[in-house]
């Protein structure tokens, strides 16, 4: 019988694995929702005359952002295998914290923004420290910040929405420069970008795939598995501040009630764009075609006149079959 304390296990060939499968796992990940999302435009290209219209693949770009950009964050936490219920609510926490400083004590937009991201970057922390030093299931640290952040929103207004930001605040999300690309927009790309880096080229990035895959093997290949942990729910709570900010600009307001439901579709996008729930495999690439599914599901069956109740029993659908594809891809693996 092995002792798992005499093992070795060779940190450079693990690092290699783990390139090479993040590779092919964003192969698998977006090609069958690709295809998905192409299938989905042509339908609704043959149902609406509107939908393939300049103006509209616009609209579409600008309602996804806000889920775009928790998505982000979100892949990390599942391609190490954990889950992240708060997102939706820190983005109401770090909305209104940013609100309730410019409105109540007069404090620069831009220091209120930053303190705004900080708060999210807290939540994130915590959520870290629950999962790694306390060793509770990410789902119910998680859903334990979703009721924590949801009444901290609440709390610094008592519950009013705050309205009337700067003009130059608004115009982060209504001006498109170049005639198609708002600063909102933009920031999402960027931050696409720099995740796919990460995930793909940084050592750091593909060790999240190895955590993901086997937490016990990735500690035992030297990879700081609580550290790296801690800092992927940092940066999802720091991109879910980011996107209060987004929302906000959107609104031009902040509400306590803004993000309600948005963890579930955050996670429904990234899921439903090849990752897995069990870790180990995702990436952003096939993240962002799942973000698009949904984008432009909403945004076809509006156009078609498709209550929104019946809209939610589509989406609802298209989540099981996606998780239905990644329970028998894991069975055949």
């Amino acid at each position: 019988m092995s002792d798992t304390k005499n093992a070795t296990v060779d940190p450079s060939a693990s690092v290699a694995t783990s390139k090479g499968a993040s590779w092919a796992n964003w192969v698998i990940g977006v090609q069958g929702p690709l295809l998905g999302l192409i299938l989905l435009c042509v339908i609704f290209a043959f149902t609406t005359n509107v939908f393939f219209s300049v103006r509209n693949a616009l609209n579409v770009l600008d309602q996804v952002t806000v889920l775009g950009i928790l998505a982000v964050g979100m892949t990390l936490v599942i391609v190490i295998g954990g889950i992240d219920l708060s997102v939706g609510s820190i983005l109401a926490f770090g909305m209104m914290v940013m609100g309730w400083l410019k409105d109540s004590f007069n404090v620069p937009l831009p220091l209120a923004i930053l303190i705004a991201l900080l708060c999210g970057a807290v939540c994130g922390l915590i959520n870290g420290l629950l999962v790694t030093k306390a060793r509770l299931p990410a789902f119910i640290a998680t859903l334990a910040m979703m009721s924590i952040g949801r009444g901290l929103a609440n709390i610094v207004t008592d519950g009013r929405q705050v309205v009337g930001f700067p003009d130059w605040f608004t115009s982060l999300s209504t001006v498109r420069h170049f005639g198609f690309l708002s600063i909102t927009v933009a920031l999402f790309l960027i931050l696409v970008a720099i995740t796919w880096i990460f995930l793909r080229y940084r050592s750091a990035g593909r060790s999240l795939y190895a955590i993901g895959g086997s937490a016990e093997v990735a500690r035992l290949a030297g990879i700081k598995v609580q550290t790296l942990t801690i800092w992927v729910y940092i940066a999802a709570g720091t991109l879910a501040g980011v996107a209060g900010i987004a929302q906000a600009s959107r609104l031009d307001s902040s509400e306590p009630s803004a993000g309600l439901g948005y963890e579930l579709d955050t996670i429904a996008a990234v899921v439903i764009g090849g990752a897995s729930l069990s870790g180990g495999i995702g990436g952003i690439g096939g993240t962002i075609v799942g973000v698009l599914i949904i984008g432009v599901l909403h945004n076809g069956l509006n156009l078609i006149g498709v209550s929104p109740f019946i809209q939610q029993i589509i989406i609802g659908a298209v989540i099981a079959v996606a998780v239905m594809a990644d329970t028998l891809r894991r069975k055949e693996a």
